[in-house]
């Protein structure tokens, strides 16, 4: 459902926002050189991977530029 947002940062902005989609890429790199020795799917991750767990994606004010969760732009948007 969606929700009325606010910036946190300048209070002001409550109609210009990009929301950024995180999609995670689960790899195993060479220590030694950073290059990517395999990549996984999430059905198939290495037993000492974990999965990623954070947000879908994030909201950057489109005034002032704060990126932060989705949670703290909708928490501020109910206060009037």
């Amino acid at each position: 459902m969606p929700s009325p947002y606010r910036c946190p940062n300048c209070k002001t902005n409550r109609s210009r926002f990009n929301l950024i989609e995180q999609v995670p890429t689960s790899v195993k790199m060479d220590s030694q050189t950073g290059e990517v020795i395999e990549q996984y799917t999430q059905d198939n991750l290495d037993v000492l991977h974990v999965p990623y767990r954070g947000p879908a994606y994030k909201v950057q004010c489109g005034v002032c530029g704060l990126v932060e969760d989705e949670q703290m732009f909708i928490k501020h948007g109910e206060q009037r």
